[in-house]
């Protein structure tokens, strides 16, 4: 079972307790799957009932008591606890980290990407003149909204008084992906908030991060993006050298490396006549957790309007893999076997989702590194 066909069962479960008299509730039209957070357990989890518990006037506790039975019955589902202060949390039944494998192989560079803001246009406002920070974060949030089915605009409410440095802002956007820059043609952008401006348009978002303290153009266009990026939006970058360093401390080198890694498993697997074939693989929970949870972080990324939550969990995921690479393929006279087919193609499926994310925040995803 994937994270799709687990959120329909969830919305399966609501609709059978809403026609059974236990819950007086709308149907949501989409139920959030995501890896169990701090104190979650199982596969998965879903904060459905924290959601309903308001329109159904009793606690997300007392929702998930109600929906829990009908989980637990569905076909795919093991096993249903219930965390903290009403989160569903599910344990699947064999199969499932085989199954999120073969959607990762089906979707390729595109999964994780949906639809919640589909048709939508999102105003970005750099609201100061030219800080190349804020142009980074929009840039990147141009593609992260664009993987989420909208269309950022960026607009400036001052025109730059200086020549930008250049970080290659232009080189890394992907050819599928429309772009929309509002340039003003004079010093002064008509303010967003002003009469005269347009009723129907969203009222923009304006990007505010903390400056870096210094150019960051010097570490190139790859550790140059990462450090502005890679910050919650109110910390301070912090502009070094470090990002350039190919060691364990650089959480860019990490996640770049554990991309080559993955794509460096797929040769050496090829060489040995092997390929890679979805499967179960046991005591990978970590890695499975962060590849099925990657969609629901683009989707907080794009929402959020915040790139930074992307980053992070790129570190997560290939941590989750770095852990576990040593294991895919066989060594000395074994032959590949079932197992290693399996791991093969876990591994295959995170190098994937690490170059997609590593795209959409504009920064290379090497084969060798």
């Amino acid at each position: 079972m994937t994270p799709v066909e687990l959120s329909r069962t969830v919305l399966r479960a609501v609709r059978c307790a809403v026609d059974e008299g236990e819950l007086n509730v709308v149907v949501p039209v989409r139920a959030v799957v995501t890896s169990p957070g701090p104190g979650g357990c199982g596969d998965y989890a879903t904060n459905i009932a924290l959601q309903l518990a308001r329109p159904a006037g009793r606690s997300a506790r007392q929702v998930a008591e109600i929906l829990r039975p009908h989980l637990t019955r569905s076909d795919g589902v093991a096993d249903v606890a219930i965390t903290g202060p009403g989160f569903l949390n599910f344990r699947l039944g064999g199969g499932a980290g085989a199954a999120l494998v073969r959607e990762i192989q089906l979707q390729g560079d595109v999964y994780g990407h949906g639809d919640v803001l589909s048709g939508q246009i999102v105003p970005l406002l750099i609201p100061i003149p030219y800080d190349i920070r804020a142009e980074v974060v929009a840039d990147a949030l141009v593609r992260i909204v664009a993987a989420q089915g909208g269309r950022a605009e960026v607009q400036h409410l001052h025109a730059p008084r200086i020549q930008p440095p250049r970080i290659h802002l232009s080189r890394i956007h992907p050819p599928h992906v429309e772009t929309s820059r509002t340039e003003p043609p004079h010093t002064e952008l008509t303010h967003p908030e002003a009469p005269h401006a347009h009723p129907s348009r969203p009222k923009p978002t304006p990007l505010r991060p903390t400056p870096a303290p210094e150019d960051p153009t010097p570490l190139g266009p790859d550790a140059g993006r990462w450090a502005l990026l890679y910050p919650a939006s109110h910390d301070r970058p912090r502009i070094s050298a470090d990002h350039l360093l190919q060691r364990e401390s650089n959480p860019l080198f990490r996640v770049r490396y554990a991309h080559a890694r993955a794509r460096a498993l797929i040769r050496n697997a090829a060489a040995l006549g092997c390929t890679g074939d979805p499967g179960d693989v046991p005591g990978v929970d970590e890695l499975v957790g962060a590849l099925a949870g990657y969609p629901a972080v683009l989707t907080q990324a794009a929402l959020h309007r915040a790139p930074d939550r992307l980053a992070r969990h790129l570190v997560t995921t290939a941590d989750a893999l770095l852990a576990f690479q040593h294991t895919v393929l066989p060594l000395g006279d074994e032959k590949p076997s079932a197992a290693h087919r399996a791991r093969l193609a876990l591994a295959e499926a995170a190098g994937t989702v690490l170059a997609g994310g590593l795209s959409l925040l504009g920064i290379s995803a090497p084969d060798y590194l």
